[in-house]
């Protein structure tokens, strides 16, 4: 079994009270940027890889998709998505991202939020990605930025007042394992360059089509406390990409 930390209780019980998973997309300060990088989804079948709650998954349908299968290995995540976003057209899947296969042209779009940090072989996702979607097909996803990922503690630098002085980067090119700390438990994540995931998508056929580093909107900013201090450096780092018609050699 791939590491699962949501299907362990008290783990879960930390994430549900996340605002993102509390109000959904409204709930995620990324959520404004990924919206605008997405394709249009009238007619389209689409595939989300760690789908969560489902949040994704009902946004693709409810504007115009026609079939959407949701990926997530956690039991306690798929549970809650056939509670709260369990609608016709919505398929769940348990799985491991990387374990999960499908026919190859079976999507016009893949969407991901905030998973592929957490699986070690990215190059094997663009991979297999590539050959399930149809030419002229969307690939966008979030993924924690590099910056924030490179050292495994994931915390401010802090002044001898107990200020935020600021956000240490080291071993940036050691791509790799972080044993880092999320929600007061122990979370393996895999650190990777930007030009890691730059090349891996051109390697497999990718045309880059977009790239944001979000920051969160005035909205979010004025509502949640500390929000100023993710303007400091960049948390997530969201990339929208098209299938040509052949991978490079």
């Amino acid at each position: 079994m791939k590491q699962n930390a949501y299907d362990e209780q008290p783990f879960f019980e930390q994430y549900q009270q996340m605002n993102r998973s509390i109000n959904g997309l409204a709930g995620a300060g990324e959520w404004p940027a990924l919206k605008k990088m997405l394709p249009s989804f009238e007619g389209k079948t689409v595939l989300d890889l760690g789908c969560g709650f489902g949040w994704h998954c009902r946004y693709a349908l409810e504007n115009g998709a026609e079939a959407v299968t949701g990926v997530d290995l956690s039991e306690n995540m798929l549970r809650k998505a056939k509670a709260i976003n369990d609608l016709p057209g919505i398929t769940y899947i348990r799985s491991a991202v990387e374990d999960i296969t499908f026919p190859e042209q079976a999507f016009d779009c893949v969407i991901s939020s905030l998973t592929f940090h957490y699986v070690p072989n990215m190059d094997l996702l663009c991979a297999n990605i590539s050959r399930w979607l149809r030419p002229g097909g969307s690939f966008v996803f979030s993924v924690e930025h590099p910056v924030f990922t490179a050292m495994a503690e994931q915390d401010w630098a802090y002044d001898d007042t107990g200020a935020k002085a600021h956000w240490p980067v080291d071993h940036y090119f050691e791509e790799g394992k972080r044993e880092t700390h999320f929600l007061q438990h122990n979370v393996v994540k895999y650190h990777r360059t930007l030009s890691t995931y730059f090349a891996a998508l051109l390697a497999h056929g990718f045309a880059i089509k977009g790239v944001i580093e979000p920051q969160p909107s005035e909205e979010m900013l004025a509502q949640v406390a500390d929000m100023a201090d993710e303007c400091r450096r960049p948390m997530m780092l969201i990339i929208s990409a098209e299938k040509t018609a052949r991978p490079l050699p």
